[in-house]
């Protein structure tokens, strides 16, 4: 009788398991994969950075978002003293935005915070610029020394500034009156800079662009600093003077940073309000109020709620008016340089 055999084969414990037959390595039912990410690990990885950004923008919601709506609201009320009071919500629709939109006071004082703007931004990004290229060329020391000056000018608060200014510029005991009597002036002794409209903007003017300044010379050196040198050599050896060295090396690089930095400027300045405040609260007669400063006094100063609440978000859409045009502009001029090339 022929008896029948097995012949059984006694497995490597250190060799792996045939693809497709399950082994020690690879229990029942498992296919073993490769060393890539598991997909739940992946999805976790790709809303990883939108978690990050949750805190900042629920903090943006509650300290700008729910104010910005509230105002809305308050701006189609007509909320005065007597309503605070007795605890009355008024609707009146559009009236805040009509009256202000029909009176010649809103048109007066928003072509003047436009020229106000205009002329604080061209004097910031000259200087600013200029200092920038110095400090470019300066030694160590007095970069060090100078870039000092510019941050201690930057971090003072606006209204130690504007403070330090008011001392400056006071009728009597006055430093710059003193300087200028001294240096044969003598009309100049008791001169007072809040009198008149073009004085008192004067000495808000220095006061912005003397704040304004560092953050310009500042950024536009850092600028300067990614800047190839081989490129002015090579300018130097096509015989290109310091003029031109500027205008075909160091400018085309400068221009991206120029056109955000005036962009920027211009929100800055365009809604400065502890400067021109301080000051002179507006004054005299009214004369130097900017839009947020004529937006505080119609709204805390007369106790209109209401209208001081629309012409504030007036405020912001001639301001969004402005830098969107501006930045109409940028992109044309970067889609037709990006047409040459």
């Amino acid at each position: 009788m022929a008896v029948a055999t097995t012949r059984t084969t006694r497995k490597d414990p250190g060799r792996p398991a045939a693809a497709g037959v399950p082994g020690r390595g690879a229990p029942p039912g498992r296919t073993r994969t490769g060393g890539g990410t598991p997909p739940g690990r992946g999805r976790l990885i790709g809303t990883a950075p939108y978690l990050l950004l949750l805190p900042a923008l629920a903090a943006t919601v509650v300290l700008l978002g729910w104010p910005l709506v509230k105002n809305g609201m308050l701006s189609f009320q007509n909320l005065n003293m007597r309503q605070l009071i007795q605890h009355l919500t008024e609707w009146n629709g559009v009236d805040n935005y009509r009256e202000a939109l029909t009176s010649e006071d809103f048109w007066r004082v928003t072509a003047r915070s436009v020229v106000f703007t205009s002329v604080n931004v061209v004097l910031i990004m000259v200087l600013g610029t200029l200092i920038g290229l110095l400090l470019a060329r300066l030694g160590t020391k007095m970069r060090l020394l100078l870039s000092t000056g510019l941050v201690l000018a930057w971090a003072m608060p606006p209204i130690a500034a504007t403070t330090v200014y008011q001392w400056l510029f006071a009728a009597r005991f006055g430093v710059v009156n003193w300087v200028l009597d001294k240096l044969g002036w003598h009309s100049m002794a008791d001169y007072n800079w809040t009198g008149s409209q073009f004085s008192t903007f004067f000495v808000i003017t220095v006061l912005i662009v003397w704040q304004s300044i560092p953050f310009v010379a500042i950024n536009l050196y850092a600028a300067t600093t990614t800047i190839p040198k081989e490129l002015y050599e090579a300018a130097a050896l096509d015989g290109a003077g310091a003029w031109r060295s500027f205008t075909s090396v160091t400018l085309p690089f400068l221009k991206p940073f120029l056109l955000a930095t005036v962009f920027l400027e211009v929100i800055w300045v365009f809604k400065a309000f502890p400067q021109v405040f301080a000051i002179n609260e507006g004054g005299p007669d009214r004369l130097t109020e900017t839009l947020p400063v004529y937006a505080f006094i119609e709204g805390v100063g007369n106790q209109h709620y209401g209208m001081g609440a629309a012409i504030s978000l007036l405020t912001i859409v001639i301001l969004l008016a402005l830098t969107s045009y501006y930045l109409r502009i940028v992109l044309k001029q970067e889609k037709d340089e990006g047409g040459e090339l």
